[in-house]
């Protein structure tokens, strides 16, 4: 159900973009902006992996002594045991969104997991589940790997299949058990007329140019490692990480984890890092750069003068 709302009630802000370009940082410059101008603002987490407590080194998560103040959302609410899911998210950050909203204040969303962001943003729905046939599916995951069930997912779906990474098991393995009853898959992909959750929306998309981002991510991962990468995973690992479904697959806390097990050493699991990230960055340009409306800006932008 879209949410309605008249011309002067708060707005609900999108700030989107990949990975490492300062969306952070510009999302509490926007929020103080709409303090400073009389309203206020509050903050709702679209980063998947910032969902998951402890999980603070590898996800860049801010500190909460650097929130200055603004009240944030969907941090930390995950053991790391828990798989994440997107249907789940949508319901947990549209209330929080709602309740801020209805406190007179505007919400802005902050995130680059595309599918996040989406399913808040826009009017998607989810097709069913079956927790049996899921079962079954990733048993043959386990025992056949992504390779043969993406196969079979391009014979039964092409469009899908071209959009979902081969490698990523839990996605391919969705999208067959929502094909095995007989629903049509939701593609993981922006409707083709996407119809607004809230009227008064704003879409902001922070951007960097490509040979500038790649050089922050690679110095972003180095940085995990001397920040103490290691130390988080091999903490959250007597937690469960391991038997976590989605943390343990989250780009650098995989590759720790293979490092702690000796499988890499320390510049393997960074070089592995930092060519999954650039990759994972290249992926949420594509995604949002589909996004209508957008107002795309560099990092550090003047909030005073983004459309309102």
């Amino acid at each position: 159900m879209r949410l309605v709302s008249g011309e002067t009630s708060p707005r609900l802000w999108a700030i989107v973009g990949a990975t490492g370009t300062g969306k952070t940082a510009l999302s509490l410059d926007l929020a103080e902006s709409l303090a400073g101008s009389g309203g206020s603002a509050e903050i709702v987490n679209a980063d998947a992996m910032q969902l998951y407590r402890g999980m603070d080194i590898g996800t860049a998560k801010l500190p909460v002594g650097e929130r200055r103040g603004i009240p944030h959302h969907l941090l930390d609410v995950l053991e790391v045991t828990d798989e994440a899911a997107v249907a789940r998210y949508q319901d947990a950050a549209r209330a929080a969104i709602g309740d801020i909203l209805a406190r007179g204040a505007d919400a802005i969303l902050v995130g680059g997991s595309g599918l996040y962001v989406s399913s808040v943003l826009y009017d998607f729905r989810f097709p069913p589940r079956d927790a049996a046939l899921r079962a079954e599916l990733e048993a043959e995951l386990a025992a056949h790997g992504a390779g043969v069930l993406h196969a079979r997912l391009q014979r039964a779906d092409p469009g899908t299949a071209a959009r979902v990474d081969p490698r990523n098991g839990r996605r391919i393995v969705r999208a067959l058990e929502v094909l095995a009853q007989g629903a049509d898959t939701h593609g993981a992909a922006l409707p083709e007329t996407p119809l607004l959750w809230h009227p008064r929306t704003r879409v902001v998309g922070v951007a960097v140019p490509r040979e500038d981002l790649v050089a922050r991510l690679d110095d972003r991962v180095t940085g995990m490692w001397a920040a103490g990468m290691l130390d988080e995973v091999a903490a959250l690992r007597e937690r469960g990480l391991e038997r976590g479904a989605t943390a343990s697959r989250a780009i650098g806390y995989a590759q720790a984890l293979a490092q702690l097990r000796g499988e890499l050493d320390e510049s393997e699991a960074i070089a592995q890092t930092q060519a999954l990230t650039r990759r994972y960055a290249r992926r949420q340009v594509s995604w949002f750069r589909r996004y209508p409306g957008v107002a795309w800006v560099g990092p550090g932008a003047d909030v005073a003068a983004l459309p309102r």
